[in-house]
């Protein structure tokens, strides 16, 4: 029975706040910039013939996917070292292999 957390047990360390503000730029930047039409709304330049509108808003397709990508690998590997710092501060981690009698 001690083995499950109370509300009081925290289960992960502190967190800095910079991978999430990084995350959210970035995720901010790939909803923003395509639903702005003043930087889009141009006939030329023209690509394989498709007027610029077009071809610049299905090239935020892949943009939006790596960015989202990048948020999600700052963000899980921020959860990541938050949960690891909290287990190797914690007194009993190490005595048997992390396992409580």
């Amino acid at each position: 029975m001690s083995d499950i957390p109370t509300r009081d047990t925290p289960t992960r360390g502190p967190a800095r706040p910079l991978p999430y503000v990084l995350a959210g730029i970035l995720l901010a930047v790939a909803i923003v910039l395509p639903l702005v039409p003043q930087l889009y709304s141009f006939d030329a330049p023209r690509l394989g013939g498709m007027p610029f509108f077009y071809w610049y808003q299905l090239l935020w397709v892949p943009i939006s996917a790596v960015l989202s990508s990048i948020a999600y690998w700052l963000t899980v590997s921020e959860d990541r070292r938050r949960r690891n710092a909290l287990q190797n501060n914690a007194p009993d981690a190490g005595a048997n292999g992390g396992e409580q009698a």
